[in-house]
């Protein structure tokens, strides 16, 4: 039975491969700390399982000190023969896209196929991780699509790979560290004073309003958290359970979907999204660190009030 814990080890690996390639280069004067980040962080992937908390917990803070004090930098990498690029891009056409589109599409048929044949007897990924091995699962098929597509020797993806780390850089902790956080707002009574608070304003037997409170909140504390998984425990705690499930009897599949949804509404205008948000700007190389909030505002706000309407219609 393939579960989860082997694309854990996938991506340990290629975050040591990392790692080594910080060190082998002389060229950069920080290869030793960037080194250092990395081979934790690949550390944590293959082994975070059977590491004591404790350890687990003072890898992460020391990664955090080196990304903190901008100990951690990017290789330098060699730029693209843009004409071969565009070469490649002619060749390939609508193909290029293919890999990209395979990622969500086989995902989606794993999702839902494995746990139809374990129904059925046959029980080839964990069923409590169906998704997340789909995902694994999706972007080995999908790496070798691209390596067949493009011609490149799979060495070249891990060329790549090591290109985007050093891109994104410390910012690629963000998203864990901070779906934890929500978990400790959560567990340290965070969600029970929003529900007091909210229970205050909110007028008795109107439905609507709680719907508004709750699709605002999950938006506005993504804003200040910066990942909509770290709102998600707090505001379902403080609000949906409380008032949309308790208390009006909704769907609470329904109201846990689309109050995700509305927190990636969040995800699309706040800085501390950075992995989202600023990195892009880094990438594209952008004069306003900001261009990419800037462009994404009126998309969010019209999601935003189209999930309320979802929330109002289908809870």
């Amino acid at each position: 039975m393939l579960t989860i814990e082997f694309f854990y080890v996938v991506a340990g690996l290629l975050l040591l491969a990392n790692a080594l390639l910080s060190a082998l280069d002389r060229t950069n004067p920080r290869r030793w700390p960037s080194a250092l980040f990395w081979g934790l962080f690949g550390i944590l992937f293959l082994v975070g399982s059977w590491l004591p908390p404790v350890v687990s917990g003072v890898l992460v803070l020391a990664m955090c000190a080196l990304g903190g004090f901008n100990l951690v930098a990017a290789k330098p990498t060699a730029k693209p023969d843009k004409q071969r690029a565009r070469d490649g891009a002619e060749r390939l056409g609508i193909k290029l896209f293919w890999p990209s589109l395979a990622i969500p599409g086989f995902t989606l048929v794993g999702a839902l196929g494995f746990p139809f044949l374990a129904k059925h007897g046959l029980t080839l990924v964990d069923p409590a991780k169906s998704t997340l091995v789909s995902l694994g699962i999706a972007c080995v098929l999908a790496f070798v699509l691209a390596c067949r597509y493009t011609r490149e020797a799979p060495v070249q993806g891990l060329r790549e790979s090591a290109r985007l780390m050093d891109s994104i850089g410390w910012a690629m902790l963000l998203p864990q560290m901070l779906a934890t956080l929500g978990i400790l707002f959560a567990q340290a009574g965070v969600g029970d004073a929003v529900a007091d608070i909210v229970g205050q304003i909110l007028p008795e037997g109107q439905r609507l309003w709680a719907i508004v409170a709750f699709a605002l909140g999950m938006a506005l504390f993504t804003v200040i958290m910066g990942n909509a998984f770290a709102a998600f425990p707090v505001i379902t705690a403080g609000i949906g359970i409380p008032f949309l499930v308790e208390e009006y009897h909704s769907n609470i599949a329904v109201m846990a979907a689309i109050g995700m949804f509305c927190g990636y509404c969040g995800t699309l205008i706040t800085p501390m999204a950075a992995n989202f948000n600023v990195v892009p700007a880094a990438l594209l190389e952008l004069h306003d660190r900001n261009a990419v909030i800037k462009a994404q505002i009126p998309t969010a706000l019209m999601v935003l009030v189209a999930n309320i309407a979802l929330l109002w219609w289908l809870l």
